[in-house]
Order: C-alpha cells, then structure tokens, then sequence
C-alpha cells in the first residue's frame, strides 16, 4: 500500500471509492453529502493551493483504495475540514485509514489551528475511528461545508 498526493489519473477512482461508501450507508445520489460535490470527478484540479490536499491510498497493484483531504472550513478563521475520507469497506480495519488521517492531520497541524468535519449518524465505525483519533463530537455546525445531509460534527484541536 502506498500513500500519496492525488494525481489526475486518480479523479475517477477517488469518485469510485466515494460513491461506493456513500451507496453502502444509504446516501446514494443524496446531493447534500459529497455524492453532490460538483467537484467530485476532479479533485487533482481542486487540491492545489498550497493550505489544502487530498491523499489517497493504494494497493499494490494500483488501485486506490481510499482517500482523504483537508482544505480551509468556509466562514472559520483558522479552521480546516477534514474532507471526504473514504475507504473501501475491504480495506478496513488495515490500518489504511489511520495512516491517512495521521498525514492529513500533519499537514493540517501545519496550516490551522482546528479541524473540523461532518459525517452522517448511520456511519457508527467512522464515529469511533474520529473519537479514537481525538475528535470531539460538538452539536454545533461550524464554516459552511454546503453537507446538509451530514448530521454529526466533530471538531479536533491542533495544537
């Protein structure tokens, strides 16, 4: 397994992973979570500004597998989000998505002073994983992340 930044041959993959997780929890073709990202086909073009990126995972033969990003939270000073972390359900528990978030939340540490992000109450694994890793659950809705169908926030210090 490697991990690396998004390339332009990953854009239909990575949208692969992503609709395929959200198909899986019920949010198929649901526009207020990621399936309605406009951006969801060419992440290579958006993560490219220097305070934001988008990694991914893959197998040994190629394939990615898994991806996650961090790009400034709209409307917060100082806030990132930690954007659209997916991994294909036969890759859990493979230590892939620790060692994602461990180098999103290293870049992260380096450009802001929080993290924020959003999921959805059925996806109960990605709770405990966020909850493990230090993020705390908050009723609040921070930034403008444009997710109205995620219903779960969590939000992780950097400092």
């Amino acid at each position: 397994m490697m991990i690396r930044l998004i390339e332009e041959k990953d854009n239909a993959q990575v949208a692969f992973v992503i609709r395929e997780c959200l198909t899986e929890y019920g949010c198929a073709g649901m526009m207020d979570t990621a399936w309605g990202d406009p951006y969801l086909d060419r992440f290579s073009e958006v993560y490219v500004h220097g305070n934001d990126a988008y990694w991914v995972a893959e197998n040994d033969a190629g394939t990615v597998i898994a991806g996650v990003g961090i790009g400034p939270l709209s409307n917060a000073e100082n806030i990132c989000e930690l954007q659209k972390m997916y991994c294909l359900p036969e890759y859990r528990g493979t230590g892939v998505a620790q060692k994602l978030l461990d180098e999103a939340l290293a870049f992260a540490a380096q450009h802001y002073g929080k993290c924020y992000l959003e999921t959805r109450h059925n996806m109960d694994r990605a709770k405990r994983f966020y909850e493990k890793n230090g993020f705390v659950y908050t009723s609040e809705t921070l930034g403008c992340t444009g997710h109205g169908g995620c219903d779960y926030h969590y939000v992780k210090d950097l400092s």
